[in-house]
């Protein structure tokens, strides 16, 4: 996986845009993303707030496990556990989340993410993810 410079996300994921992540790279069974916070990133003590911490981790985990699968177009979380161990920063800071896919079968990938704050892991979690084969999950659900 180069990770020497930043390339653009394999699916457009408006959100992620939106604040900021950037993707760094995934390949077999590994993906890292990054986000340089600022204050709006902040919880009110001025320190990362736990839900771009979730974030991350959700992503990075996901992205491994797509990894695996070049025919997987999408995923779902279907559980996913988190431990906060630390702090994730203060504005100007840089975290980086890198995520390890465990196992996976046929439609489903059990994975494993830590988030980083330089040399401090500030977060662990552990997920299920569903993988989909095509991307019009909206559209079904419109029909549901």
């Amino acid at each position: 996986m180069d990770i020497s410079k930043p390339q653009p996300f394999p699916v457009d994921i408006p959100f992620l845009q939106d604040i900021g992540v950037e993707f760094l790279g995934m390949a077999n069974g590994k993906a890292e993303v990054a986000l340089d916070l600022l204050p709006r990133h902040m919880n009110s003590w001025h320190v990362a707030h736990g839900g771009v911490t979730m974030t991350l981790l959700d992503v990075v985990m996901s992205m491994a496990g797509r990894s695996l699968d070049p025919d997987a177009r999408g995923g779902v979380t279907v559980e996913m556990k988190t431990s906060f161990m630390q702090p994730a920063g203060k504005p100007g800071t840089r975290i980086v989340a890198k995520g390890k896919a465990l196992h996976r079968s046929k439609t489903m990938c059990f994975c494993e993410g830590e988030l980083w704050d330089g040399d401090t892991l500030v977060a662990k979690a552990m997920g299920t993810f569903k993988y989909l084969k095509r991307l019009d999950v909206a559209k079904k659900m419109d029909r549901d």
